[in-house]
């Protein structure tokens, strides 16, 4: 809203210029009655209130406010409508003209020339018309100067606030002239290119960015938009992502105005949006043998740790759990964890998603390249599941990238550097891969730093009761029927069933029947049809001495393992306790298909 207030000092120079000029004296008031400037006898009484501040108390000033229309007093002490002071006497006033001071559709105040002598009352009336219009362009003139302060002072709101919220964002801002020289950069920006904003305003930003393709925007006028770039700088190498748009006035480029942000937060950020609703707890990794017990305290002990992790153990076992409980009990992780499996991409993908590609680095890459899952994982944990499935020809690379903590992507020519720690799972016997040549050794001997070992559920039988409740607790929690309860029969059946897909199948088992069952209460006939086939009679008479032979040679050798580990020293102490020679045991562990 326009006001007279805020051009007050220019109001008083106006009204002394009038006086001067005309020989009378001048006041101006605002749209409350107070007297914002004046000369003779009023300019001490600038900030009190005429008309006692009531406007529609009918008097001069009031009129014109709310008429808009200018009036003229001829005799002001015989007018009872022309002041309080009338009244009493009091008036000092001969004669004057008024005006009101229009802005906007509205009237701000009145600009009045008064008479305060005989002289200044016959010169008053004597060239009212004259008079009349002068004070009408005065009127104007304040009018004027009004509406431009009020132009200034929004015009100076929205850039403060505009410059508030450039400092305030997590961005780096720059913006560019049309000659290529920085005439902003924010205080993020200025941290982001580690500089201050002292030496970064007013330079070319070829001396800030060498190469920087702002340059192009410039002469072209097409902008771009999140293009990855780096920039090897005398002090340090600059990792960003960047967005520039061109500044336009009357369909001319004037500038361009660039958003940035360092590549390691904008690779955060997303992986932050991605991360799961959850996150996994060790308390999560159930049960109560001293196997699980002993994972559980090495997994607290390793969570702050950097070191390479091997998990080995059959499929099903839970060592995706382990992983990333192991990633979450970090009391301060720098990054997310990215899983990768590595049976489960092609051949043909894989070294593209885990060491990323620079544009153009074969034909279908996606413009601006793309950073693999080491780069993604900097600061935190990437999780190679599978680890058995990489191919012979990447596992070189592999193991550079575990050696230097180096990344080099797809064509490209710059080295990354990381800072990502690697766990790594397996099902397979990657010693025995070694022998066959389907595995490097210097690879293995690498990421088998600190192994975890998680034995296969019917090595641990006692923990199944507490997974049973667990798996129940869960899908009773997210199902809306009653909680089952399970039947003596199935939880023996549970006890003696050998679990080849482990603690993925007791889930598994636990879903189908939680909902398939139609009573409360769940029965064999509840079961899948593997498990019952289990327990069928026929099959249990028809067993052989040789069979029960074979299932106990099997169990006495799972047990042996659990106890001694698997590599190759674990073995050797294996085959001595049962007093067999090493390449029996290897004999008998693959004629029994006991997996180690």
């Amino acid at each position: 809203m326009t006001r007279l207030k805020t051009i007050q000092t220019d109001a008083q120079r106006i009204a002394e210029a009038i006086s001067s000029a005309l020989g009378l004296e001048t006041e101006i008031v605002d749209r409350e009655l107070t007297i914002i400037a004046g000369t003779g006898i009023y300019r001490t009484l600038v900030g009190r209130k005429e008309e006692s501040g009531d406007v529609q108390a009918g008097y001069i000033y009031g009129r014109v406010l709310n008429s808009g229309r200018p009036e003229i007093v001829e005799d002001a002490p015989t007018d009872p409508l022309y002041d309080p002071s009338v009244l009493d006497g009091t008036t000092r006033e001969l004669a004057e003209i008024c005006w009101p001071i229009p802005a906007q559709g509205r009237v701000i105040g009145v600009i009045g020339l008064v008479a305060v002598t005989r002289t200044q009352r016959k010169r008053l009336l004597g060239r009212k018309k004259e008079y009349l219009e002068f004070i009408h362009r005065m009127a104007g003139l304040l009018a004027s100067k009004a509406r431009e302060a009020e132009i200034m002072h929004r015009t100076r709101l929205v850039s403060n606030q505009l410059r508030t919220i450039i400092e305030t964002i997590d961005e780096g801002i720059l913006a560019i002239d049309r000659r290529g020289r920085i005439t902003h950069c924010n205080a993020r920006g200025a941290e982001i290119i580690g500089k201050s904003q002292a030496e970064i305003i007013d330079r070319p930003v070829n001396t800030i960015w060498p190469g920087s393709p702002i340059t192009e925007v410039l002469s072209s006028g097409k902008g771009y938009a999140w293009r990855e770039e780096a920039y090897h700088l005398p002090d340090h190498e600059l990792h960003i992502m960047s967005s520039v748009k061109p500044i336009r006035i009357e369909g001319r480029v004037a500038g361009a105005v660039a958003s940035f942000r360092s590549f390691a937060d904008a690779r955060r950020q997303a992986y932050q949006m991605m991360a799961p609703d959850r996150e996994v707890r060790i308390c999560d990794i159930l049960g109560s043998s001293a196997a699980v017990r002993d994972l559980r305290q090495k997994a607290r002990h390793l969570a702050g740790e950097r070191a390479t992790l091997l998990i080995t153990g059959e499929t099903g076992t839970g060592k995706g759990i382990l992983a990333a409980a192991i990633h979450y009990a970090n009391p301060a992780p720098a990054g997310p964890l990215i899983t990768v499996n590595c049976g489960a991409i092609p051949d043909n993908l894989l070294e593209s998603e885990l060491f990323g590609y620079t544009e153009g680095a074969f034909s279908g890459a996606r413009k601006g390249g793309k950073p693999g899952k080491f780069e993604l994982a900097d600061g935190g944990t990437i999780f190679l599941d599978e680890i058995g499935d990489l191919p012979l020809r990447l596992q070189s690379k592999l193991l550079h990238v575990l050696q230097t903590r180096i990344v080099e992507r797809l064509g490209g020519v710059k080295p990354i550097r990381i800072n990502t720690r690697v766990i790594a799972s397996t099902n397979r016997d990657l010693e025995q891969m070694i022998a066959e040549g389907e595995f490097r050794r210097d690879l293995y001997y690498r990421l088998n730093v600190i192994p975890l070992h998680l034995p296969p559920l019917r090595e641990r039988r006692e923990d199944i009761p507490l997974l049973l409740e667990g798996f129940l607790h869960q899908y009773d929690s997210a199902e809306p029927h009653p909680a089952k309860s399970i039947s003596r029969e199935v939880e023996d059946l549970f006890s003696i069933y050998d679990w080849p897909g482990n603690i993925r199948e007791l889930k598994n088992t636990v879903a189908y029947m939680t909902h398939m069952g139609m009573e409360e209460s769940v029965t064999l006939k509840n079961l899948p049809s593997r498990m019952r086939r289990f327990r069928e009679p026929s099959q249990q008479s028809a067993r052989t001495l040789k069979g029960y032979l074979h299932d106990f040679e099997r169990q006495l050798l799972k047990r042996k393992l659990a106890e001694f580990g698997p590599t190759t020293e674990g073995k050797q102490q294996m085959a001595l306790s049962l007093g067999i020679s090493r390449a029996t045991l290897y004999r008998k562990l693959k004629q029994l298909a006991v997996k180690s």
